[in-house]
């Protein structure tokens, strides 16, 4: 058995769009297919969650164990986008100030939820073990080193590192001669 579902098996789960050699682990968990779109050459591996309103461009890499939380705002990634194993982005989250309750169980009311589009442009790379909270862009090429946590938006083809994260030097642009190679 392959452990990644078939062609015919990805157009049951009701995407909004889905492109072609897109890869998706059967031990993936997927909540609310009709809110994607999946472009061409991606590939999500085992245990990972996607949860809301996602756009994935094409050739993006979303390695084990990541965790999306879009709800509504959304989360999108443009093309040549790589997600590390464990990270995590947050759309949405919670009011930790202790000014209200916490979790999905409690009546909205007394909830106080942030929630903010986040955005990973093209050629940016997140490291393992990294966290993205609600509002922030990555901009063109940023990368992300292990371990960090943004959240703030980046300046273009800078790479961070931290908690939390701060730009410690620029990142090369050779790749992009590389992505003209590639046939689109």
């Amino acid at each position: 058995m392959n452990s990644f579902y078939s062609e015919e098996e990805l157009k049951i789960f009701g995407f909004s769009e889905i492109g072609t050699d897109v890869k998706i682990s059967r031990k993936a968990s997927i909540y609310g297919s009709q809110n994607m779109k999946i472009g061409d050459h991606v590939r999500i591996d085992d245990f990972c969650i996607l949860s809301g309103r996602i756009v994935l461009g094409s050739y993006i890499h979303i390695s084990a164990y990541t965790s999306i939380f879009a709800g509504d705002a959304g989360v999108f990634m443009e093309n040549f986008v790589t997600v590390s194993s464990r990270s995590a982005i947050y759309a949405v989250s919670d009011d930790y100030s202790g000014l209200a309750m916490t979790n999905p169980t409690i009546p909205n009311e007394f909830r106080n939820v942030t929630s903010s589009k986040v955005v990973l442009e093209r050629h940016t790379i997140v490291g393992t073990g990294s966290t993205i909270l609600p509002g922030v862009t990555l901009h063109e090429g940023t990368s992300v080193g292990a371990m960090s946590l943004i959240t703030k938006s980046t300046v273009a083809w800078k790479m961070y590192v931290g908690i939390p994260a701060k730009a410690i030097r620029d990142r090369k642009k050779d790749l992009l001669k590389l992505e003209k190679e590639i046939d689109m």
